[in-house]
């Protein structure tokens, strides 16, 4: 029996999030992959790249014109702006760009999945109801990830195509400039720390250190997210994506310094984006003597990203058993993805 092949258009290719997901739909023989970034990136077989400004109409259409064949669209981009009211026009708009630009040529499309998170829920604007679920009421706007779901609902009526939005935790995987990667902050302060012969202190506020929190590996994202992509049964559903564990960093927290052969000393809330602003100097001697990937160390870490995840000094998890009702069985232990991780940027030559 022959398997009719699928043509994926993955939006923000170089994301941890799409970065992830294209490996993955490489290992699957049916899937061809186009991946869209600013940058671009390197062709290789059965993934191709093209850098687009998302965020200009007319650039967006010239340059997928050709994408008449494509059966998917993954959409994991975000433009990140410094007030949250911001974050809307923007990331509204480069959806709604590929949309148009790919929809009305590409007649055999047949999913649009749109990458979303907790923020959904509020979980950016304080303590939410935990566990969160796919039915709870929605919050005050503004808030783009809702705005570019009522798009696509809208979008959708009257045709054959289906969409998903998939809802993981902070995701957990390897990309390197990318604004949400808490594995990469904590690898760079760890080593860091190591480098300036200090202990590694948990620098959230001290209510963080001991909350209930879950994270979504970047591997199972992309599995999860291509299952409900494929799967009819999820057609046009919301879904919470995580590992399915729950921990403290006050457990955590130990564990990650062994890792780094650092002893622990007690949580001192700090910003990581005051404390690390002058450390570029230290950095790039250290990429001189480890013989690191040479990397601008503004695009090393994002500090900014740590002190917001490390500031919840309240529960942040959701409920991820719709996905297990329907079908998607798979779980991580949070533990042993983040070891992971700090062993593949080791491998990676990305810290020391």
């Amino acid at each position: 029996m022959s398997i009719e092949p699928k043509i994926a258009l993955v939006v923000g290719a170089n994301g941890v999030i799409g970065r992830n997901l294209v490996d993955h739909l490489k290992t699957l023989e049916d899937w061809s992959v186009v991946g869209l970034s600013r940058r671009g990136g390197p062709d290789e077989d059965r993934v191709r790249h093209i850098a687009v400004d998302l965020l200009d109409a007319e650039d967006a259409r010239a340059r997928l014109s050709g994408l008449a064949e494509v059966t998917h669209i993954f959409y994991a981009a975000y433009q990140d702006r410094p007030n949250w009211a911001e974050l809307t026009a923007p990331n509204l708009a480069m959806l709604v760009n590929v949309v148009e630009a790919v929809e009305p040529i590409a007649k055999g499309l047949a999913h649009i999945s749109l990458m979303q998170g907790y923020k959904v829920y509020g979980a950016h604007l304080g303590p939410f109801k935990t566990p969160a679920r796919e039915t709870d009421a929605g919050h005050m706007p503004p808030e783009f990830n809702v705005d570019q779901q009522q798009f696509l609902e809208r979008r959708q009526i009257g045709k054959a195509w289906t969409w998903s939005a998939i809802r993981p935790s902070v995701v957990g995987g390897f990309a390197l400039g990318n604004p949400m990667n808490l594995a990469m902050v904590i690898a760079v302060y760890a080593s860091i720390s190591k480098a300036l012969g200090l202990p590694l202190r948990f620098p959230g506020k001290p209510g963080a250190y001991d909350r209930l929190l879950e994270m979504t590996d970047a591997g199972l994202l992309a599995r999860a997210t291509v299952w409900a992509a494929t799967d009819p049964a999820c057609a046009n559903q919301a879904f919470n994506i995580n590992n399915g564990d729950l921990f403290r960093w006050s457990e955590m927290w130990p564990k990650i310094a062994r890792f780094f052969d650092l002893e622990v000393a007690p949580p001192l809330p700090m910003s990581l984006a005051e404390v690390m602003s002058d450390k570029a100097g230290l950095w790039d001697a250290m990429v001189e003597r480890h013989g690191l990937e040479p990397r601008p160390y503004a695009e090393v870490s994002s500090w900014g990203f740590g002190d917001f995840v490390f500031s919840w000094d309240w529960d942040m998890f959701a409920d991820g058993t719709k996905a297990r009702r329907l079908g998607f069985h798979e779980h991580v232990e949070t533990e042993a993805m983040f070891m992971a991780i700090f062993e593949d940027f080791r491998r990676r030559k990305v810290i020391p």
